[in-house]
């Protein structure tokens, strides 16, 4: 670029290499100039004129190119802004910033502008420009198809590079756009200077490189990305797969096989393919021969060849004839297998050309102007010749061209792929399109396939911040991180996840709990004191007492006549038997499932056969104490304890217990319940109490009348006799009282089946106690002592 410091008249922009591509560009639209100027369809005996300009790909470039236009004279004729020209409608640009300029500069003329190549959104905006058309899609298409791309294949952490043009620019924001709500975040976002710095395309570089984005998507030209590749092919950076935006995907100049190893496998959406027919035999025409004056032809062959066919030659270049044949080597230019822009060049030329045939055919008193006027033949306006193109519709092939109402074309894009050719060059090749006239989430076909990726590898490239969830876990975002950043939590128990990447876990119904893996809720373990191990324990040492204390029973029954039997009052031994083989029995109903007769059965009948239990041996120990206090002179105690009276204290100390019970029954019984507080994983069931007071007053009830028989006994301990049963029910008390002390603890803080399996623990300890310390000596002294078994020795009196 010349100085410009206003200081002085700046030359005129010389243009930097030359681009055989955007010649190929020129050339078709004079073929198709050609061709409908020997047509006998279109404009019949109209003949179409053309003059084509070189922008440089550079908006200042293009403005002055503009203004040429407008005064008709070359760009370096003065004075700029004098005279008129006949100029109808203009094509081009190929960049937007071009267009931008030029459409604004023609604006005020009302000369249309039909772009080839410009996608920007921002050319839709009919306030700004009105006079804009184009045959290409515009952006919003191409980054909706992008962001339909980079989530179809998952890619969630991606980086971003555009170009410092308005087509980098909008096309980057409509990108972000319509990435918002979508699972794709942006790793970084980096600006390939206008005027090409390399030093800053060093640090873009290190900053794709460090970056764990593996995917890159470029908005750029072909102009600014040819040394932006250079530099980076010279760092010999791999791995990265790029998704390349429509103005660089289809670019030949990249198709040598040096570029194969660094961009191989890009992607991208590209223009729509046509078919030319005689485009490839009119490029083969072009030479320096043909066209001696033309500086675009000279700087074509200086291009493909190295060398310069001008006549004297000044150039430092080796002279050549200018007849060198154009090979296929030369792919920059001479690629006319799939046009893609050279066809949207060709369709430009026809959308002209059509809406100029139908404004010619225009009938006066019909026409769609002023009082139904038509355009003049002699003196067509631009804007006359805009708004039939407007309206215009037309086909070339099998293809429908017209223009909505914001200027635009149909929105379709091919997806293309960079292959290995079998040249080891790189090919273009279509796995798939994007039709954007379909209903939504129908738009993207791919044909993932026959996608070849970066590194010539044939599975899709993972690019994501962190690893997927898996079923169990769940996202936990990681602060001051991009969403797509995050750590995987495994998920509490009682919640699941049962996809990947679960944002949170859910809970599970109220009976149902998680797996081990917490993706699924199985239902909870029912728990309650069953037949197995420890219930089948309980059972065995439950039946085992009750068939002792039967055992027992019979002994003293077969022995009821002997000394100790008798001395023993037979009748309460024979009631505390009962009783106790009651108390052993009734630890059965602890076992099982529980019900609403089981739940009331198992603390009535517990408390009601203890009751009736330590009543028999409150009982005997007032007839011990009152047997012995009644040899005393002058005591009369005994009438009051004989055997009715025995029967009626045991009935009222029992009926007591009953009628408590009863109350208990009647007002709050106990009834069966599921616990899913004391551990959620787990159902327990269980006979909730119903009333906590009757439950307590029963137990209560039974201390109290444990602790009356353990003071009576402990008053008599000391009566005289070889054989004092006093003594026994003082230690069998004590024993009594020291289980079910311990019992109330153990009871509260045992969870589920255990508070069950404590208190079925604690009647048959309490129940083998009494057993045990009641009836043991006396049974010693039966079966193995018979001579002890006497009223003499057990009162004391046995001469020794």
């Amino acid at each position: 670029m010349p100085d410009l410091n206003c200081t002085y008249r700046p030359p005129s922009v010389k243009c930097n290499g030359f681009d055989p591509r955007a010649f190929r560009w020129a050339q078709t639209m004079r073929l198709a100039v050609e061709e409908i100027n020997q047509s006998t369809e279109l404009l019949h005996n109209y003949t179409l004129g053309y003059k084509i300009f070189d922008s440089c790909s550079y908006p200042l470039t293009s403005q002055r190119a503009a203004l040429a236009m407008l005064n008709g004279l070359s760009e370096d004729n003065s004075p700029m802004c004098s005279g008129a020209s006949p100029l109808l409608a203009v094509i081009g640009e190929s960049g937007s910033a071009q267009s931008i300029v030029l459409s604004r500069i023609l604006q005020p003329f009302s000369i249309p502008v039909i772009s080839y190549f410009s996608s920007c959104t921002c050319l839709s905006d009919r306030r700004n420009y009105p006079n804009f058309f184009r045959v290409i899609p515009n952006d919003d298409y191409q980054v909706k198809a992008i962001a339909e791309l980079l989530v179809h294949f998952n890619w969630t952490w991606v980086g971003l590079v555009r170009g410092d043009s308005e087509y980098g620019r909008y096309a980057m924001e409509g990108l972000l756009r319509e990435l918002q709500g979508t699972k794709v975040c942006v790793a970084y976002q980096e600006i390939i200077p206008l005027l090409y710095n390399r030093q800053k395309t060093l640090e873009i570089m290190q900053v794709m490189r460090s970056s764990s984005a593996k995917v890159v998507v470029v908005f750029s030209d072909e102009g600014e990305m040819t040394p932006f590749l250079r530099d980076y092919m010279m760092l010999n950076i791999t791995g990265i797969q790029w998704v390349a935006s429509e103005a660089w995907v289809t670019a030949s100049v990249f198709s040598g096989r040096e570029y194969y190893p660094y961009i191989g496998g890009t992607i991208g959406f590209g223009i729509k393919k046509g078919h030319i027919s005689r485009l490839s035999e009119y490029l083969q025409k072009v030479n320096p021969q043909m066209y001696p004056s033309s500086l675009l032809v000279k700087e074509l062959w200086e291009a493909l060849y190295g060398c310069n066919p001008s006549q004297p030659s000044s150039s430092q270049l080796p002279p050549c004839s200018g007849q060198e044949s154009l090979l296929e080597k030369h792919s920059a230019y001479m690629n006319t297998s799939s046009p893609r822009v050279a066809y949207n060049v060709y369709k430009a030329v026809y959308a002209i050309a059509h809406s100029l045939h139908n404004l010619l055919l225009c009938q006066p008193g019909r026409g769609p102007f002023q009082n139904n006027s038509c355009a003049q033949s002699n003196n067509i306006h631009p804007w006359q010749l805009q708004y039939y193109l407007q309206e215009e519709t037309f086909n070339i092939g099998e293809e429908e061209v017209n223009f909505d109402l914001k200027g635009d074309s149909i929105p379709y894009y091919d997806l293309i792929n960079w292959q290995r050719g079998t040249g080891g060059n790189i090919e273009f090749v279509n796995v798939g399109l994007f039709d954007g006239t379909k209903p939504a989430r129908e738009e993207l076909i791919i044909q993932a396939d026959r996608i070849m990726w970066a590194g010539h590898q044939s599975e899709v490239p993972v690019s994501v911040c962190s690893a997927s969830c898996l079923p169990g876990s769940r996202k936990a975002v990681r602060h001051g991180e991009p969403v797509c950043c995050f750590d995987c939590v495994p998920c509490d128990s009682g919640k699941i996840s049962n996809q990947t990447n679960s944002i949170e876990c859910t809970f599970c119904p109220e009976d149902f709990w998680s797996n081990k893996d917490r993706t699924a809720c199985i239902p909870k373990m029912v728990e309650f004191l069953a037949y197995d191990s420890l219930g089948i324990a309980l059972t065995v040492i439950s039946v085992v007492g009750a068939c002792l204390t039967t055992a027992v029973f019979a002994v003293f029954f077969y022995h009821r006549n002997t000394a100790i039997v008798r001395v023993n009052n037979s009748e309460l031994s024979f009631f505390i038997l009962f009783a106790l083989t009651l108390c052993f029995l009734c630890s059965l109903v602890f076992i099982g499932e529980p019900t609403s007769w089981s739940c009331m059965l198992r603390h009535t009948t517990f408390s009601i056969t203890f009751s009736l239990c330590i009543s028999c041996i409150l009982g005997k120990t007032l007839v011990v104490l009152a047997a012995f206090t009644a040899t005393r002179p002058g005591d009369n105690i005994m009438k009051w304890l004989e055997p009715k009276q025995q029967r009626l204290i045991i009935f009222i100390c029992t009926l007591v217990q009953v009628v408590i019970c009863a109350a208990w029954l009647i007002d709050a019984p106990p009834f069966p319940s599921r616990n899913t507080q004391y551990e959620r994983s787990k159902i327990i069931l269980e006979c909730s109490v119903g009333s906590s007071l009757a439950f307590w007053c029963v137990l209560g009830y039974i201390g109290l009348q444990a602790f009356l028989c353990f003071v009576l006994a402990f008053l008599a301990r000391k009566l005289p006799g070889n054989f004092n049963e006093a003594k026994f029910i003082t230690f069998t008390m004590l024993i009594f009282c020291a289980v079910w002390l311990a019992f109330i603890p153990a009871y509260i803080s045992s969870p589920g089946k255990y508070a069950d399996a404590v208190e079925s623990f604690a009647i048959l300890a309490s129940s083998f106690g009494l057993l045990f310390c009641l009836f043991a000596p006396k049974c010693y002294i039966i079966l193995l002592k018979p001579e002890k078994n006497t009223k003499q020795y057990l009162m004391g009196k046995e001469k020794k």
